[in-house]
């Protein structure tokens, strides 16, 4: 991991707890069966093993975003989730897909912050 100063650490750690709280919630939303929810991937159409399978992701991925060892595996795979999530409301479910492409830039932008050395050594060549 670079070299942060203390208000970088602290900004990465700020925005790191606020994603894991927003995917969190919406992972547990999943997970309970609100009718939102439940509304959203009916739309799918796809079961709702699939609702279940989605916030189980997100809620790993929001613990695994307070670990610092598994952060950038987080972000990448909560990033993916938004990839999806965008695909699902420009083709299936009704609504806006925005909260999908600011989560999934979030996600990417924060992954490319914390990419590990061998990927930062092979962008700089």
């Amino acid at each position: 991991m670079p070299r942060f100063t203390t208000t970088q650490r602290r900004t990465l750690w700020g925005a790191r707890m606020l994603l894991a709280l927003v995917f969190g919630v919406a992972g547990a939303a999943k997970l309970a069966g609100t009718p939102q929810m439940v509304a959203m991937f009916d739309a799918i159409n796809w079961g709702h093993w699939f609702r279940y399978l989605t916030g189980s992701v997100e809620i790993l991925g929001a613990v695994m975003l307070l670990i610092p060892a598994t952060s950038f595996a987080a972000l990448l795979l909560l990033g993916g989730t938004m990839v999806g999530a965008l695909l699902a409301h420009l083709l299936a479910v009704p609504g806006s897909p925005i909260p999908a492409i600011v989560l999934g830039g979030l996600c990417a932008g924060m992954a490319w912050v914390l990419r590990p050395r061998l990927f930062r050594d092979r962008v700089r060549r």
